[in-house]
């Protein structure tokens, strides 16, 4: 079986898995973030050496829990955001893959990720402001423009999370966090994205809505 059968086939599984609890919410939701965390850790763990590598891993998996949390508690936009940033996070890694094979050229930074390139970074951002207007769309009447803008930055904040997470895997001479997911590498590999755009949405959203309003906040502009 190919590399990229592989990865299908795991996509296939594990996502409808992270839509189902993403859509129960509660305690089922909490348990698959603390399954991912906890996933992620040892992962780093077993990656990383030195104490203050281990500390920034218990903060990394702490947020990886935490973020998705907060913005699935709000009661009035928190499952939307949550399939804005699946939405988000799926498309550009999907597109990026693809188009950067079909279309090549330069590199976005080959001393981190020697296989991504531009096209590619390009390609995923503008799948993912699409495809973000149009999960947005099933939901109600959003603002178009401010929901594009915002899986613009997210976009960016998703590969900006997978090239750090290629250089930290660098710095220690390895290619994947583990095996854990077949065809993808570690749960970190694949969350690595997720992780970077969920965190900062957050803020946002804390900054904007609080904590009882931090997906809201997040998108109503």
């Amino acid at each position: 079986m190919s590399n990229l059968t592989l990865r299908i086939v795991s996509a296939a599984v594990l996502g409808p898995i992270a839509l189902a609890a993403a859509y129960a919410g509660g305690w089922p939701f909490a348990l698959f973030w603390a399954a991912a965390a906890a996933a992620v850790l040892w992962e780093w763990t077993k990656l990383v050496t030195g104490l203050g590598w281990t500390i920034a891993g218990i903060i990394y998996a702490g947020v990886m829990f935490a973020a998705p949390l907060i913005l699935r508690a709000d009661a009035a936009h928190g499952l939307l955001v949550i399939l804005l940033l699946f939405a988000v996070v799926w498309t550009t890694d999907v597109l990026g893959y693809f188009a950067g094979r079909a279309f090549g050229g330069p590199k976005l930074l080959p001393a981190v990720s020697p296989k991504k390139t531009w096209s590619g970074a390009v390609a995923g951002t503008l799948g993912a402001m699409i495809v973000a207007v149009l999960v947005a769309s099933l939901f109600g009447a959003f603002n178009r423009t401010a929901i594009a803008l915002i899986a613009l930055l997210l976009s960016v904040l998703a590969q900006l999370g997978d090239l750090f997470e290629s250089w930290v895997k660098r710095q220690f001479g390895a290619k994947d966090a583990s095996q854990l997911i077949p065809g993808h590498g570690g749960v970190m590999d694949r969350l690595d994205g997720f992780w970077a755009a969920a965190f900062i949405g957050c803020l946002i959203g804390l900054l904007r809505g609080g904590l009882n309003g931090a997906a809201t906040g997040l998108l109503v502009w």
